[in-house]
């Protein structure tokens, strides 16, 4: 039973997900009863958050022994002496595994209420404390060190500065509230810290913002996996064509022991920026980061002499990471999903100019991995079944790690094919086991929405 109701599409959205999810390739392999189990499971999971929140160690300064210490003191701190194992992840070994707790049913609802924005909601039932610009309203009288009740606003219609909302409202836990309601809502609206202090949330997560932040990074676990399958190594030359905020890209560079390069791109200069900060925090120095769009990455003509940064010369790097810009489906916790289908559907045409340029950019011999955190076809295997008709240099190749399921049927790649790829499907969770084995199986797949696809470029034609 779902504690969230599904989660809320736009009605074409809902109509256009669901003829993905009945496709003829599925019901005639699944039967019709069990893909629409699996279409209604997909639903209901992206409304609520994964089972896990996975946390990477930064290698390249510490031992994952010794960061699962401190974060096993961290998290007995923040939940008051509550037992909550640290696991680590035996497939991905600087993955470390901290089981979520919740839904927790039995908590009181409070007379003074915080109203906030749909992504802020997300945020919370993952384990982050409301923070003042997410704050869309509060109680009349609310003064700072309130026990108050957080709900978010999920069809976004809560009015800013409001002192009651009467709307669709979800409840996502209690908290203590750090400002007045007037200090919220002052005319300056500059202020940006904490505004509730979350202690009891539906679902109980620690909050590490700021907690070892040089030796470990929040990350989902298929966002992991991806960098493990590119499988970088010292001395290379890396591409990350869409790299912000840069969890990737520090992954690649500690996986290969910060020897070689790791070029990261992202068309906004503010997130470039913010790669730059991540690499400084975690102490890598082999990445450079540009602001670049990745479809102008290639050189014409000859680069001038010691140009460090894009456009870059055809077939110059040795692997390159194209997570692409997508329609994000696959996020959860996400309880209104507002886009059109117009804008679902407008991603395919600018990924396959992304896959176009990369595949431009990379030697032969090179390592192209694919990947997005969408559930739709048209983003995930039926560009794979693009690439290999457009790219005859193209070939699948095996993944490892693989820890996700094979590619989902309905864009006409064979059976040997989707084996190959790596679809993450939370609709899949069926284990409701303790056993550290079976809690890994389960954290394999309670995560977000996530596709991977490697391929190898055998000549340069």
């Amino acid at each position: 039973m779902s504690f969230f109701s599904k989660i809320l599409l736009q009605p074409e959205v809902e109509e256009y997900l669901g003829n993905v999810f009945r496709n003829k390739e599925l019901i005639s392999a699944l039967g019709t009863l069990e893909a629409e189990r699996k279409y209604e499971s997909l639903l209901n999971c992206l409304s609520h958050p994964p089972a896990f929140t996975t946390v990477r160690v930064n290698t390249h300064l510490a031992s994952v022994k010794q960061v699962k210490n401190l974060l096993f003191e961290e998290i007995h701190k923040q939940f008051k002496g509550l037992s909550v194992p640290v696991l680590r992840h035996p497939e991905l070994q600087d993955i470390l595994l901290i089981p979520v707790i919740g839904p927790r049913k039995d908590l009181q609802k409070q007379s003074s209420e915080v109203i906030v924005g749909a992504q802020c909601g997300n945020s919370v039932l993952r384990g982050a404390h409301v923070f003042v610009p997410g704050i869309i309203s509060a109680s009349k009288f609310m003064k700072a060190g309130d026990v108050v009740s957080v709900y978010s606003d999920i069809e976004g219609k809560c009015k800013r500065g409001a002192k009651e909302f009467l709307g669709t409202k979800l409840f996502i836990g209690n908290g203590i509230s750090e400002l007045s309601r007037s200090e919220i809502f002052s005319s300056s609206g500059s202020l940006k810290g904490i505004g509730v202090r979350m202690t009891d949330p539906v679902y109980l997560s620690p909050s590490l913002d700021n907690v070892l932040s040089s030796y470990l990074f929040l990350q989902n676990l298929p966002s992991a996996v991806v960098s493990h399958v590119l499988n970088p190594q010292p001395g290379e030359r890396i591409l990350d064509m869409c790299a912000a905020p840069g969890g990737k890209t520090t992954h690649l560079a500690t996986l290969m022991h910060d020897q070689g390069e790791v070029i990261a791109m992202d068309k906004i200069a503010n997130k470039v920026k913010k790669i730059k900060q991540n690499a400084a925090l975690l102490q890598l120095n082999c990445i450079k980061a540009f602001c670049c769009d990745g479809t102008k990455a290639l050189a014409i003509g000859k680069r001038e002499d010691g140009q460090e940064g894009p456009p870059f010369s055809a077939e110059s790097f040795d692997r390159i990471l194209l997570d692409v810009p997508c329609s994000g489906m696959g996020q959860r916790p996400n309880m209104a999903y507002s886009w059109t289908l117009k804008e679902v559907t407008s991603y395919q045409p600018l990924q396959r100019k992304l896959f176009s340029m990369a595949v431009k950019l990379l030697k032969p011999g090179g390592i192209l991995v694919y990947s997005t955190c969408t559930v739709t076809l048209s983003e995930n295997e039926e560009q794979v079944a693009w690439a290999l008709e457009t790219f005859p240099c193209l070939q699948l190749q095996s993944q490892d790690p693989h820890i996700g399921g094979e590619g989902m049927r309905g864009a006409g790649l064979s059976l040997d094919q989707l084996k190959l790829l790596q679809r993450f499907d939370p609709s899949s969770v069926t284990l409701q086991d303790s056993r550290e084995e079976d809690l890994i199986l389960l954290a394999n797949k309670d995560c977000i929405g996530f596709f991977i696809a490697k391929f190898i470029k055998l000549n340069s034609k």
